[in-house]
């Protein structure tokens, strides 16, 4: 499997540069080399918003708020579980 990358897209004007780098770490402890990185975007519009690769598994508007690490880690996980493995 080709590792992912993790993308956090985070609204800068909103001061959450610190919940963004908290998850960030959280997720290296997590699976450290099953994804490729984690990237930090500065966005605005009040967003905080999680993907991997293609798949967004955290949306501040679509799921009503800042997530807890615990929850992201268990949708990135099961991103990963569900990816399609190299031959």
């Amino acid at each position: 499997m080709t590792r992912p990358t993790v993308r956090v897209a985070f609204c800068a004007d909103c001061g959450y540069e610190g919940q963004a780098a908290e998850l960030a770490r959280a997720l290296f402890v997590e699976f450290g080399h099953r994804i490729a990185e984690v990237r930090l975007i500065p966005w605005d519009d009040a967003s905080f918003d999680v993907s991997v690769g293609d798949e967004l598994v955290h949306s501040m508007e679509r799921d009503g708020g800042m997530p807890e690490a615990g929850v992201v880690i268990e949708r990135v996980r099961a991103v990963l579980d569900t990816a399609p493995k190299e031959a």
